[in-house]
């Protein structure tokens, strides 16, 4: 499995790349998972209401492809796009789900952050509050898009939104959480690169 460090870079050029990676590739190609952060922006999934959106701002809102409803990217956030071949691994869309939610779960217990997965309400939570977001689209049996840890991040723009679709939920970052023991964004992002390639079927 390929680990690419992709920087900071605009939504729309990733999403376009994530596309043409998986409409291009066969049963050779190797997984990817591409670690990156994004300028500010706001993200709405195939089922997205509008009304979830209470207040963009400048803030730019993008309609995409993969399920569930609306979320934020930032500066201070690891996103992890997962490009990967379920049907190769013999893993199903739900098991994904919950394969990356283990590997958050593992990266913030390395903190001391005890943090759980939510069947009911797919993500990863901290005493009822949302530190990381999931959302996959599948196509011919392989994945794009991923998930979203909050790391060191300013947490004021999922205030113009309901935070995937659900009034009032809270949201929180290891920085909230820990003060002046959080971690750096390099250390959290080669923790969750190992966790994943960790949880994460591969063919022999």
């Amino acid at each position: 499995m390929q680990c690419q460090r992709l920087g900071c870079v605009d939504f729309e050029s990733t999403f376009d790349a994530m596309k043409a990676f998986t409409s291009a590739r066969d049963e050779r190609t190797e997984d990817e998972i591409w670690l990156l952060e994004h300028p500010p922006v706001y993200t709405q999934g195939l089922s997205g209401k509008a009304e979830h959106v209470l207040d963009a701002g400048e803030i730019p809102v993008i309609q995409i492809d993969r399920g569930g409803q609306v979320t934020y990217h930032g500066p201070g956030q690891w996103v992890a796009y997962v490009l990967y071949d379920l049907r190769r691994a013999g893993v199903n869309v739900r098991e994904l789900v919950t394969l990356l939610e283990t590997a958050v779960v593992a990266v913030l217990a390395q903190w001391g952050i005890e943090a759980y997965g939510d069947p009911a309400a797919r993500g990863v939570y901290v005493r009822g509050q949302k530190i990381a977001a999931l959302g996959l689209k599948v196509s011919r049996g392989r994945s794009y898009h991923g998930l979203s840890l909050n790391v060191d991040m300013d947490l004021s723009p999922f205030s113009g939104i309901n935070p995937c679709g659900y009034e009032g939920l809270e949201v929180t970052s290891m920085a909230k959480l820990l003060g002046a023991d959080c971690p750096s964004m390099t250390h959290v992002g080669d923790a969750l690169l190992s966790h994943l390639q960790r949880s994460l079927p591969t063919p022999a």
